[in-house]
């Protein structure tokens, strides 16, 4: 785990200053990797590869980056490569392996394959490649997002990074993205290759990218397809899961230094932490935030339960309202720019605390995606099951869940009244996927903040719809499998961001078990009646694994993601902090935020309401990022 960044003439003429321009993007993603620091600079300064080194495997200097091959080729890599024991095995006969490093295994590969060499690999990764004969960029990004790559090409000057903030130095101006803020303003994330920051764009997962004398080619290496196999069993799919996911753990917990776990409370984390103690790197540990000021958010009981109540094996984190006054500007920092909902600072201060012990955790991230986690799914099949149960065709077949067996599920929605009080405000018995998209838009909450006539509301419909009815992706006409993949595709890559930020920002490497791409295509294949019978969210995983995950945490029918107590903050020891902010974003008259209203909703957040995070999100990143520019600019000033 590392950061990367590094710049390219696009016309193979010497860029001015070069190594300064590298040295200052390095700088920028120093945080990311505290153990070691490298450039390189072929001798034409046309290309120029900087990294930030987090030691995991191969501890040694000699593994250190970039990384030169026998052949010419330079590397420069952030991740982890989990089979590259058996890639050596595969790849000795045709290259002297010179140390014990995952990311050698990446030169030969490519030595060998080409840019095929992406199938090859299992683990998180973000790697640019420049190889020498061919006088070519190879850039490529994991199956899920896990690693981060931007990219800018700025006066004739491809340049990348671990972050963003990396290339901001070198934008003529900082402007945002007002496509990509109807996004952010919809689903607090968003849906493509599009950031925040207009003119630097994310390398999509599971993408390649090749850049070769000004050809910039972008290439879908792949994806997953829900080919449902309806022969399939529950025991058949629960022994296969059973084997693919504990291989993944396996997997997850090779390292040179120990590997710790995040432990929520939830069943995710609860279930990868009870796996990895088999495996001999595994800290018997593992760490919990909680919020002790206010009834409700404090879960550390559950999370007490994984580890048997064992004071010594649990760490946690006691995170105030103090804490958020003192680190919520540095957290949106250390994003680039706003994205998903308050969990981040809760990450940010567990990250904070597992980093004083450990440099690596697990963490169940994905879990929710790939089984079906999410209490939105019981409530669009609530909907569903009236409408056929009024209609009287419910039981022909094509509905895999009926009201009769949903009954049962519907305590999992006490917390969540309001929300669907407000689904159903919209209307009743549309197409999915509208439905859908009215289920996850947080715009609604906005609408008298927002100055709607500058931003095109309905192309954020469209793109969406496009992604969700895609008859390449999801063959079936399953409610549930069109709502996880729309999530696995566009909201579980936002969710990632954090969980990389978050740790990164204490040098910490985060791995997540759950996504292994042999796993996830397989459960792709599972009927949604053995995923999600009767609206039993995670129904195969809590039964698969129930008598391994506690029954205090398997029976929970409160959990909530990890709930920040933003409200209770907001109105008590965070008023005027957060009422100083939103007034700054009046007096400063943000582009599309009418300051007005702002100020006169300040304080009708509800409980769950993610408003005013947002809102506040949005301003501090102004804050940081556009008020000051010429700061920013500063940095790249004598580079331009």
């Amino acid at each position: 785990m590392c950061g990367i960044a590094g710049l390219l003439s696009l016309n193979l003429s010497p860029i001015q200053n070069i190594e300064q321009r590298v040295n200052c993007m390095s700088k920028l993603i120093a945080h990311r990797g505290p153990d070691g620091k490298g450039v390189w600079i072929n001798k034409e300064s046309t290309v120029a590869f900087g990294h930030r080194r987090l030691s995991i495997i191969d501890l040694s200097s000699s593994a250190a980056q970039p990384m030169k091959s026998q052949n010419g080729n330079i590397i420069i890599f952030n991740g982890e490569i989990y089979n590259f024991h058996e890639l050596r095995s595969l790849l000795g006969n045709s290259w002297s392996f010179r140390t014990n490093s995952d990311t050698e295994c990446i030169l030969a590969a490519y030595d060998q394959f080409g840019e095929d060499c992406v199938n090859h690999f299992k683990g998180m990764f973000a790697f640019a490649l420049w190889d020498e004969k061919k006088q070519l960029l190879f850039c490529a990004r994991d199956r899920f997002g896990m690693k981060p790559f931007y990219y800018a090409i700025i006066k004739g000057v491809f340049y990348f990074a671990s972050e963003a903030k990396a290339i901001l130095p070198f934008l003529s101006e900082i402007k945002t993205n007002k496509e990509a803020l109807a996004e952010y303003l919809t689903f607090q994330y968003t849906i493509g290759e599009k950031t925040l920051f207009e003119n630097i764009k994310q390398l999509m997962p599971a993408n390649l990218l090749i850049l070769k004398k000004e050809k910039l080619d972008i290439k879908k290496y792949w994806d997953v397809e829900y080919k449902i196999d309806h022969t399939m069993n529950f025991d058949e799919a629960a022994t296969k899961v059973t084997e693919l996911l504990k291989a993944s753990v396996k997997l997850h917990g090779q390292s040179d230094v120990p590997v710790a776990s995040y432990i929520s409370g939830g069943i995710d984390s609860s279930l990868i932490f009870s796996l990895a103690q088999d495996n001999s790197s595994a800290a018997p540990f593992g760490f919990h935030g909680r919020f002790p000021e206010y009834p409700g958010y404090d879960e550390s009981s559950f999370a007490k339960s994984v580890v048997k109540h064992d004071s010594e094996k649990l760490h946690i984190a006691e995170i105030g309202a103090e804490d958020f006054r003192k680190y919520f500007e540095k957290v949106i920092y250390h994003l680039d720019f706003p994205v998903a909902g308050p969990g981040s600072f809760a990450q940010y201060m567990v990250s904070k605390l597992a980093a004083k012990h450990v440099k690596v955790v697990l963490g169940g991230q994905g879990g929710d995606e790939i089984f079906g986690g999410y209490a939105r799914y019981i409530i669009a099949y609530l909907e569903q099951c009236l409408k056929a149960a009024i209609d009287g065709n419910y039981k022909n077949g094509n509905f895999i869940v009926t009201i009769e067996s949903i009954i049962p599920n519907l305590v999992f929605l006490r917390e969540y009244k309001n929300l669907i009080k407000n689904f159903w405000s919209k209307g009743l018995f549309e197409p999915m996927d509208k439905r859908y998209f009215d289920l996850i838009n947080r715009s609604a909450d906005m609408y008298d903040e927002i100055e709607w006539s500058g931003l095109n509301m309905s192309r954020v419909f469209e793109d969406f719809s496009i992604i969700f009815n895609n008859p390449a992706n999801v063959q079936k006409e399953a409610y549930f499998d069109k709502m996880t993949h729309f999530d696995f595709k566009c909201q579980l890559p936002a969710l990632l961001q954090v969980e990389d930020r978050m740790s990164m920002a204490h040098g910490l490497e985060s791995r997540l078990p759950f996504l292994d791409h042999h796993l996830v295509e397989f459960v792709s294949t599972i009927p949604a009646d053995i995923k999600f019978k009767g609206g039993n969210a995670k129904n195969i995983l809590k039964k698969t694994f129930a008598n391994i995950i506690p029954q205090e945490v398997l029976n929970r029918t409160d959990k909530m993601g990890f709930p920040v107590p933003l409200k209770e903050w907001f109105d008590n020891e965070l008023k005027e902090f957060s009422e100083s902010i939103l007034k700054c974003m009046a007096d400063k008259k943000r582009d599309y935020f009418n300051s007005g209203a702002i100020l006169k909703n300040l304080g009708k957040n509800e409980i769950f309401s993610r408003k005013i995070w947002g809102l506040l999100s949005l301003e501090i990143w102004h804050q940081q990022f556009h008020d000051k520019a010429e700061e920013w600019k500063k940095l790249g000033k004598d580079f331009n």
